[in-house]
């Protein structure tokens, strides 16, 4: 028992000292339909917070549904929060060239940034949930 509680506290507090770096910008409404489950309003996690992904981690749409955990390290204006998120792809970029790793929702962007229209260096990480049964 007190393994799995050991076990759990690190899998629900994990570093994110080995993420990856990229950036992001927010994007509004519409967001439907979207790539990944078309005009489907149950896609969308609670809180809204969800992104869509340029074309390196797209992965040919295998990056649906894929949950990332990230925080704002940077940007011009000092607009980073301190704040680490978990957000859920539910798009492909819609813009061409896209303008950011992460396109994110608006409820998402101002839950790391202090400014709305902001371009932030951040860092992310995949957030994999683990059954133990």
């Amino acid at each position: 028992m007190a393994l799995l509680i050991v076990v759990v506290f690190f899998f629900t507090h994990v570093s994110m000292a080995r993420g990856d770096i990229g950036t992001a910008t927010a994007y509004g409404p519409p967001y439907l339909p979207t790539l990944c489950n078309g005009n489907r309003v149950d896609q969308f996690p609670p809180g809204n917070l969800f992104v869509a992904v340029n074309e390196g981690l797209w992965d040919n749409g295998a990056a649906c549904g894929r949950r990332y955990r990230l925080r704002c390290l940077s940007g011009r204006n000092h607009p980073c929060k301190t704040d680490i998120i978990e957000v859920q792809v539910v798009n492909f970029c819609p813009k061409s060239p896209c303008p950011s790793s992460f396109l994110m929702s608006k409820e998402a962007f101002a839950a790391i940034s202090r400014l709305p229209n902001a371009r932030l260096n951040v860092e992310y990480i995949e957030y994999v949930i683990i059954s133990l049964l």
